[in-house]
């Protein structure tokens, strides 16, 4: 098969646009039947399996191998998906296959394509949608940037309200150490009077014993003549001497 640009033969008609001119020769080739092939009936046409027909196919007709760009054309030139319904509900294919159709693209009947035109579209209508739609997307985009700045300024007063918080303890836990290492010197100086009360009174209770002590011995030598005892023996001898 020989390719349109490639030097092979291109669909005469000078009206036809280049890509349905490529699109015709896809369908017709038999060699990309796999790929992409007529409908039975030759008014629509198939693209199997969309991901090998985009990496496979698509580059060797066109300038890329975008799915999305693909069927955004046959869209433009009037191209219609078909959706087959049976009894009320869609039918879900057994593989990958998609239907597309258009009223002048039909098998054997060529010339028919000179009638496929372009969708041509109002510039200004489109470019003031998307003005319209750009700005809902800015003003939209604005808002969050807002409430997102809002969410903002609220966590960092609060980090700051936390940061002053931390600092007040800080200061509080200072605060409580040297009043607590205070505490502890009058602690110490009040254990070490203690200390030395306790010792001091031990010392002056022994030089006081000793004293009593020796006065206690000294009393019964120093005793007065007539507070010696009294016998009553000496009281009666002469008594009896007398008889």
């Amino acid at each position: 098969m020989e390719y349109p640009g490639g030097g092979g033969a291109v669909l005469s008609g000078g009206n036809v646009p280049a890509f349905l001119t490529k699109l015709w020769t896809l369908v017709e080739d038999p060699d990309t039947d796999p790929l992409i092939c007529w409908s039975p009936s030759g008014t629509s046409f198939h693209v199997f399996d969309q991901g090998r027909f985009s990496k496979e196919v698509l580059p060797k007709f066109f300038k890329h191998n975008n799915m999305a760009s693909f069927i955004r054309q046959l869209n433009m030139y009037g191209f219609r998906k078909v959706v087959h319904i049976e009894q009320g509900g869609l039918v879900k294919p057994e593989r990958d296959d998609t239907e597309f159709q258009h009223p002048f693209f039909i098998r054997g009947q060529e010339h028919l394509m000179e009638n496929i035109k372009r969708k041509v579209t109002n510039v200004a209508s489109v470019r003031q949608d998307e003005v319209k739609i750009s700005t809902d997307e800015v003003s939209k985009i604005l808002t969050d940037v807002q409430l997102m700045k809002g969410k903002q300024e609220t966590i960092d007063s609060r980090i700051i309200a936390m940061k002053h918080e931390n600092e007040a303890l800080w200061r509080e836990v200072a605060s409580l150490r040297q009043k607590h290492a205070q505490q502890q010197k009058v602690v110490n100086k009040l254990i070490q009077f203690l200390v030395s009360l306790v010792q001091s009174n031990r010392i002056m209770g022994v030089k006081r014993k000793i004293p009593l002590m020796l006065n206690d011995s000294n009393s019964a030598h120093s005793m007065p003549k007539y507070s010696r005892p009294f016998s009553l023996e000496h009281m009666q001898a002469p008594a009896f001497g007398l008889k």
